[in-house]
């Protein structure tokens, strides 16, 4: 029987309650539908010549598959800049850089036999010179074949010794820092390590192998000498050798000759000779080869016509033409202070000087 409420007939089917509750449960949604693998023809379809009742659809792209391929793009992106980065600065890691050591210097002042030699015209004193066959400016200093070393490379190699070059030209054959004028020329191509060392020299001079600005450049007091001509004369070389496995070594051995005239003279003032020899030896790390900067190892200076008395250490004050070297020696050296350098103080060969 039914309930109070219910039809006499009982509840109709379609209804609350009806036979559709027993298939409630297995009423599936149009998305369960359209994922399916196989649907049935329609009846239109079904009355052409098919020999089966379904067909099989393509399966559907997923929202899963497509961040996978994005997921994996990133991936390949992220992995191709690590390789990248590690390429480009796999030497640069601070705590694998070797420390810069402070550079070493000596100061030879050499002292002439007799009168400096003196003319009108620089150009007659370089003839009768032994600078008579020397290039002018950076056309002498030539760079060698360059060739790979057993960790360096032939582009590595170049590099070290065109930056080299540049130092060389910049301490050696600029105007503006052979007259004191100016030190950044030079001073910006040296590794950062050492510029404190630099700058130490130049605000505090010292005959101590450590800080003497004519360990770094060549320069004149400005108060004794000028250059007469700005065709400097030069000759030397360069030599390539690896220090280690991370360390590039560069010596540079060069002969400077320049004509000078006395500070705040006239133009037919006498012209003298000055020869600078400087043998400096430059290292590279890897750091440096990217940069184009240099580490200054060890400089030697033979410099002359100078007194032995005089002091070389901040400027490089030259005997000019008629002058003789004043009596005495170099400064004295104290055996007991063991951070010091013995003064030292040489002969100028009469060969070296130009024949008037």
């Amino acid at each position: 029987m039914g309930g109070p409420g219910d039809p006499p007939e009982g509840t109709p089917e379609g209804g609350p309650g009806g036979a559709e509750d027993e298939y409630r449960s297995v009423v599936f949604d149009e998305s369960f539908v359209r994922a399916a693998r196989l649907q049935e023809y329609s009846a239109d379809e079904r009355m052409a010549d098919h020999a089966l009742a379904v067909r099989r659809r393509p399966p559907l792209h997923r929202g899963l598959a497509r961040q996978l391929l994005i997921l994996a793009v990133l991936i390949a992106i992220a992995f191709g800049t690590a390789v990248y980065m590690g390429l480009r600065h796999s030497y640069t890691s601070p705590s694998a850089r070797r420390a810069v050591e402070p550079l070493r210097m000596t100061i030879v002042p050499l002292v002439p036999q007799g009168e400096v030699p003196g003319a009108a015209d620089a150009e007659n004193l370089f003839a009768h010179s032994p600078a008579a066959h020397f290039e002018i400016g950076a056309e002498g200093i030539p760079l060698p074949a360059s060739y790979r070393t057993a960790h360096f490379s032939d582009s590595q190699v170049v590099t070290a010794l065109t930056t080299v070059k540049d130092y060389i030209v910049r301490s050696s054959l600029y105007p503006e820092v052979l007259t004191g004028r100016a030190v950044a020329p030079a001073r910006a191509i040296l590794d950062p390590d050492q510029l404190d060392q630099f700058d130490q020299s130049l605000a505090h001079p010292a005959a101590d192998g450590r800080h003497a600005p004519t360990g770094w450049l060549v320069r004149f007091d400005p108060s004794r000498a000028r250059l007469a001509d700005h065709r400097i004369r030069v000759q030397g070389s360069l030599r390539v050798a690896e220090r280690d496995a991370a360390t590039l070594e560069i010596t540079a051995d060069h002969t400077f000759v320049y004509a000078l005239r006395p500070a705040g003279s006239a133009a037919g003032a006498p012209v003298s000779l000055f020869t600078v020899r400087r043998e400096v030896t430059f290292r590279f790390d890897q750091d440096d080869l990217r940069t184009r900067q240099v580490q200054l190892v060890t400089s030697s200076v033979q410099a002359g016509p100078l007194s032995c008395a005089g002091d070389s250490s901040a400027y490089l004050r030259p005997l000019l033409a008629g002058q003789k070297a004043t009596a005495g020696g170099p400064a004295g050296t104290d055996p007991y202070e063991t951070d010091s350098t013995p003064a030292l103080c040489g002969t100028l060969a009469g060969a070296a000087e130009p024949k008037t």
